[in-house]
């Protein structure tokens, strides 16, 4: 109700956004010209506004100086509405929603949410307030709730002042600006967005954010109501410039058209004079209805671009704006009176009632007068100058037409009442037809949806019946297939057994072989004990002769201490030169026989040694004969065997093969019998369908006969296409087995080759360090030769030695008294025989030294050795703990993971419950807001008083 209605114009307000990253790569010129405060030209034309905004004002300001006001009003009872107009991705959104968490980038809707708590909160502490929000859009001219998407087409109804709401829309209690911002975030993340050539996030419908609030006062019971539409309209498109195509094409036609109907109504209140303003041609005109032109306080916001690209629509919305500018709303504060204050008015309204009829008698009484032909004087006449006259003509209409006396009122009375019922039943039967209509589209969208089922049906068995006929050509490929693979297995089958034969002769000559070898080897192993026993005799005389060369070389060694001892005494003295010659010449001639006794020797233990090398490489070579003849016999007993496993199991494969040869037969006659009933039972399924569709359109019960069939047939259809799908799952799982069977013996197949290239490997390598510990073995064998032969040669010399030891030791016992003359002859002579003892001593010096050397060596090598070994398994212990450590690592990174994995799952359960429990209460339960007082966290209960719901804190 309105107690002193006012009148007040659209407040339009005009915002440029600045040029965007693709306008400035495009060169676009920038239009706008800002002269004052509330105006810009555009084009050389100015426009006025009630204010305008350039492309540097921030969402505050643009809040301070819009939107704030409206605040106020809200709760001082009066209704507002704050919409955006404009061309697509000129900056609605940022202007009324913006980034919704940013303090500085937020735009209106969030600021206004924070605004009411702030000024609730700072009023009278009697006051209390109910606040309740709802969120819908207006998505290809259906009125969608964005909080409840399961309702998808409500309807527009009037109350009983009719005001236009939306029935059955969803209404959220909040007491919160948190509160306000969730339900803000829920419904914008079910809003219908797109991406176009001009806008990466391209509104597609028009939104409404209301908010209801109610405040009572505690003492006086006065109770006021507000309303605030919040309103962001789908831009304008221009197909051309936007690139919409498909579904989004049909978007931005019911949004052009929506605009169209929101500028023919904004034209028709412009002008004033038109008697029907086409609200109903819109469902977002039907619901802005009481905001343009009606009760409300109603701000625009018109949103350009300044890019010159845009410039037709940039003056189109201008134009919009200034003929908006026009419209004037008569508001008034929504009040519901008090029991007390209807009384007054009651009396007042009967007090004046009283006074008009007092009135209507006197004019009764003069009209009779005039009827009957008296003269009325004019001081009998009731004057206009009457103080009750002038309120009938200020407070009541002027009846023109004159009513026989006596009957005038009542007549009056009963065709105003039967009017004001006519207008009130015509609205009725108006909204009736509206959810008779509504009704009527939801049961003809549900038919032709069931229709579009019963098509999707039918193409899914058409396609289903063809997928079948593909899979019986499949099965029939593969049953050929099969039959080929059959004849290939038997070929191979004969080729196996024709190797087989072939091998069996070549195992028998190998037998043969082998036997022949094996005799040849007893009777080399015969010759190789003779040569052995040959061999150990002569390393027995070899020995002996090394005790007798070792005996000589230690009577050479003391014979040559003495002669030393005797040379240094210098008392020997010589004889004569006749003896010296002749003992001289004997000792030469023993000398020459001891070095061809020696030579001859030697080159009897080289024919010696020879032969007993000769003997152990043939012992050698018969040995390697035999290994070899040995591994090749072992290779053929294992071909052997394998081939007999593998005619047996390729035996049994074509056995089995036989069986599911004869299975895919039977399985294609079945088909093939399934496939013939199928296409007899379609054909009947679509004459009864044609029969049906004939009778739906005479009557509605053989309808849902109709669908009754249609229910049984596609039942029927299911079971057969389940049990089709069945029948082809058996197949293909057996098919499956026949291809894991032939994988598996492929399998073992290539495991049985890899593991002969793994011995093969294997004994390759145990080749080759047979043949590096064989060539040790004959470096050590060479070594040890050399070590004889030094042994020899020391032994020879100083069998030399040994024998001039005694050639001079006779010789100067034999001379030692003789004559002093040849003192000189002498004395040359022992110069010689000290220089060949002092040159047999260097030698045998260097060869003591080498021996010592090797002797060394050959130690620091066996020390060596267990180090090494050592070392080697201390490696080999060390690689094996470091495998299980890495093991360990593993196990304990899969048991973290999987114990992360169910804490993460535990949170997420444990956040959606408390988020589904505090959804669920704060959609039903009404939180009253007094202010001075913020929202506290302790428990609320809620109880129903008449009048409203309201909540006490404990």
């Amino acid at each position: 109700m309105a107690d002193t209605p006012a009148e007040c114009n659209i407040k339009v307000l005009c915002r440029f956004r600045p040029l965007n990253q693709s306008e400035v790569i495009r060169g676009d010129l920038f239009l706008p010209k800002f002269q004052e405060d509330d105006t810009v030209i555009v084009g050389g034309k100015p426009y006025a506004f009630d204010r305008v905004f350039p492309t540097n004002t921030t969402q505050e300001q643009v809040y301070n100086t819009c939107a704030k006001q409206i605040v106020k009003d809200v709760l001082s009872g009066y209704n507002g509405t704050i919409f955006a107009y404009g061309q697509t991705a000129s900056g609605k959104t940022h202007t009324m929603e913006g980034k919704l968490h940013d303090p500085h980038q937020m735009g209106i809707i969030p600021r206004i949410a924070e605004d009411i708590f702030n000024h609730i909160f700072a009023m009278d502490e009697n006051l209390e307030f109910h606040i309740k929000v709802s969120y819908f859009e207006i998505y290809m001219d259906k009125i969608r709730d964005l909080l409840d998407v399961t309702k998808t087409n409500l309807s527009v109804h009037e109350d009983k002042n009719r005001v236009p709401f939306v029935k059955g829309c969803t209404e959220r209690f909040v007491s919160s600006p948190d509160e306000v911002m969730d339900v803000i975030d829920e419904g914008k993340s079910n809003r219908h967005v797109a991406v176009t050539n001009m806008n990466e996030h391209s509104s597609r419908s028009h939104s409404i954010f209301l908010i209801n609030i109610k405040q009572e006062h505690v003492e006086t019971e006065q109770k006021l109501c507000g309303k605030l539409y919040l309103v962001d309209l789908a831009g304008s498109e221009k197909v051309s410039k936007t690139g919409a195509a498909g579904s989004v094409l049909d978007e931005a036609k019911n949004i052009n058209k929506s605009l169209s109907a929101l500028g023919n109504v904004i034209s028709a209140l412009a002008e004033g004079t038109k008697t029907h303003v086409p609200y109903r041609d819109s469902k977002m005109t039907r619901i802005l209805q009481d905001s343009l032109g009606g009760n409300c306080r109603t701000t625009m916001f018109i949103c350009c671009s300044p890019s010159s690209y845009n410039e037709g629509e940039t003056k189109s919305t201008l134009m919009f704006g200034q003929r908006a500018k026009t419209i004037k709303n008569t508001v008034s504060v929504n009040l519901e009176l008090t029991a007390e204050e209807w009384k007054k008015k009651y009396e007042k309204q009967k007090e004046k009632n009283k006074n008009l009829k007092s009135i209507i008698q006197k004019l009764e009484a003069e009209l009779n007068r005039w009827r009957n032909g008296e003269s009325v004087p004019e001081e009998e006449r009731l004057s206009s100058k009457d103080p009750k006259s002038i309120e009938q003509y200020d407070n009541t209409p002027i009846i023109d037409n004159l009513l026989p006396a006596g009957g005038g009122v009542s007549v009056i009375n009963e065709e105003r009442s039967k009017y004001e019922e006519d207008v009130s039943n015509l609205y009725r039967q108006l909204d009736d037809k509206d959810d008779e209509i509504n009704q009527q589209s939801q049961l003809a969208e549900k038919l032709k949806e069931q229709m579009m089922d019963q098509e999707e049906l039918l193409a899914s068995t058409r396609r289903d019946f063809e997928k079948i006929q593909e899979e019986l050509c499949r099965l029939q490929m593969e049953n050929d297939l099969a039959k080929e693979e059959v004849k290939e297995v038997l070929q191979a089958l004969e080729e196996l057994a024709v190797n087989y034969d072939q091998k069996s002769q070549e195992v028998e000559e190998r037998e043969q072989t082998n036997q022949q070898l094996s005799e040849e080897l007893q009777h080399k192993t015969a010759l190789l004990s003779v040569v052995q026993r040959e061999l150990n005799q002569l390393q027995e005389l070899n020995g002996l002769q090394r005790k007798r060369a070792a005996e000589v070389l230690n009577l050479l060694l003391r014979d040559l201490n003495d002669i030393g001892a005797i040379i240094g005494t210098g008392d020997i003295k010589t004889s004569s030169t006749s003896e010296t010659k002749g003992n001289g010449s004997a000792v030469e001639e023993e000398f020459t026989v001891a070095r061809l006794y020696i030579s001859k020797m030697k080159s009897e233990v080289k024919s010696l040694v020879n032969r007993s090398k000769q003997l152990e490489s043939t012992q050698a070579d018969a040995h390697r004969k035999i290994q070899a003849n040995e591994k090749e016999l072992a290779s053929c007993q294992l071909l052997v065997s394998q081939h007999q496993a593998k005619i047996k199991s390729l035996t049994d494969y074509m056995q089995n093969m036989e069986q599911k040869k004869r299975q895919l037969e039977e399985s294609q006659d079945a088909l093939s019998d399934e496939l013939a009933k199928l296409q007899a039972h379609e054909k009947r399924h679509e004459l009864s369908e044609e029969e049906d569709i004939n009778r739906l359109d005479g009557d509605e019960k053989l309808q849902t006969t109709l669908q009754e069939q249609l229910e049984s047939h596609r039942e029927a259809h299911q079971k057969q296409l389940s049990r089709l799908r069945d029948e082809i799952e058996d197949k293909q799982r057996m098919l499956d087995e026949l291809t894991d069977l032939n994988q598996g013996l492929l399998l073992e197949q290539e495991r049985f080759v890899s593991d002969y290239e793994k011995l093969k490997s294997e004994e390759q390598e145990k080749d080759a360090k047979l043949q590096n510990l064989i060539l040790l073995n004959e470096q050590r064998d060479q070594a040890r030769e050399d070590l004889k032969g030094l042994e020899e040669t020391v032994a020879k010399e100083l069998q030399t030695l040994h024998n001039l030891r005694k050639l001079f030791v006779q010789d100067l016992t034999a001379r030692v008294k003789k004559s002093a003359e040849l003192d000189c002859e002498e004395g040359l002579g022992n110069v010689a025989q000290k220089q060949k003892i002092s040159f047999l001593e260097n030698n045998l010096e260097q060869l003591t030294k080498v021996h010592k050397q090797l002797v060394r060596d050959n130690a620091d090598l066996r020390c060596e050795l267990p180090k090494l070994e050592k070392r080697l398994r201390a490696t080999a212990e060390r690689v094996k703990a470091l495998e299980n450590a890495l093991k360990e690592a593993k196990e304990n990174a899969m048991r973290d993971r999987k114990r992360y994995q169910q804490e993460v799952d535990r949170i997420k359960e444990a956040v959606r419950a408390k988020n589904m429990a505090r959804r669920g209460f704060s959609a039903q339960i009404a939180k009253p807001i007094r202010p001075g007082h913020h929202p506290l966290s302790s428990p609320i209960i809620s109880s129903i008083r008449p009048g409203g719901i309201y909540a006490h804190n404990n």
